[in-house]
C-alpha cells in the first residue's frame, strides 16, 4: 500500500465519535490492520485562536500535517480521524494537503436523535459548557445532515452498542480485507 487512506468519523456532539473511533481501532488491532488514530478536536485546541484563524482551521491543518508526517515516516498509511465536521466537503483539502493528493477518504457520519445526544451530553459534560454543547449539538446535527456529501456513510447510534456501530464503520472502510467482521 503506497497511498494514504483516512476514515473520517463525524457527527454532532454526544453521538459517540471518540468512543466509536477507539472501538474501530480495537477491531482493526484484533485483525492486525496497521493504522493510526487522531482525535481532531485536539489538533486546534489553543486560546486565543491564531490571529485571522477564528475557527482554528490553519493550526489544525498544520498540526495534522506534522503528526501525519511522523506516522507516515514510520510506514503507516491508514488514519482514523474523529471530529464533528470532518466529513464536510470543505475538509477534503486539508486531508489532501496533509496526507497527499491521492489520499482515499472514507466519510462516516454518526447520527443520533436530539434526545439521545442530550442524554449522553448531560452524562458527559460536568463543567460549565453543558448549555453550549447542547445548543451546538443540535445546530451541528442539522448542518451535517444538510451538507454531508453524497457517498457519506450514515450510521445511526441510537439504542446500539459501540461494538456493533464500530463493526459497521470498519465494513465501510474495506480495511478488514478478507477478514469477517461479525455483525
Amino acid at each position: 500500500m503506497d497511498h494514504a487512506e483516512v476514515l473520517l468519523i463525524g457527527g454532532r456532539a454526544g453521538v459517540g465519535k471518540t468512543t466509536v473511533g477507539w472501538e474501530v481501532s480495537a477491531l482493526l488491532r484484533a485483525l492486525a490492520v496497521a493504522h493510526a488514530v487522531i482525535d481532531g478536536d485536539f489538533m486546534g485546541q489553543v486560546h486565543p485562536a491564531p490571529e485571522g484563524d477564528p475557527h482554528r482551521a490553519e493550526i489544525t491543518e498544520i498540526n495534522l500535517a506534522a503528526v501525519w508526517a511522523n506516522f507516515a515516516r514510520r510506514g503507516y498509511r491508514r488514519l482514523i480521524y474523529t471530529n464533528t465536521t470532518s466529513v464536510l466537503p470543505e475538509a477534503t483539502g486539508m486531508f489532501e494537503r496533509a496526507m497527499g493528493a491521492g489520499v482515499r477518504i472514507v466519510r462516516v457520519l454518526l447520527t443520533a436523535s436530539d434526545a439521545t445526544a442530550h442524554e449522553r451530553l448531560v452524562g458527559r459534560e460536568l463543567g460549565s459548557e453543558l448549555g453550549q454543547e447542547l445548543e451546538g449539538s443540535v445546530r451541528k446535527a442539522r448542518l451535517l445532515d444538510q451538507r454531508a456529501p453524497a457517498g457519506t456513510v450514515r450510521v445511526a447510534t441510537d439504542g446500539r452498542g459501540v461494538v456493533d456501530i464500530a463493526r459497521e464503520v470498519v465494513t465501510a472502510t474495506g480495511w478488514a480485507g478478507p477478514h469477517t467482521i461479525h455483525t
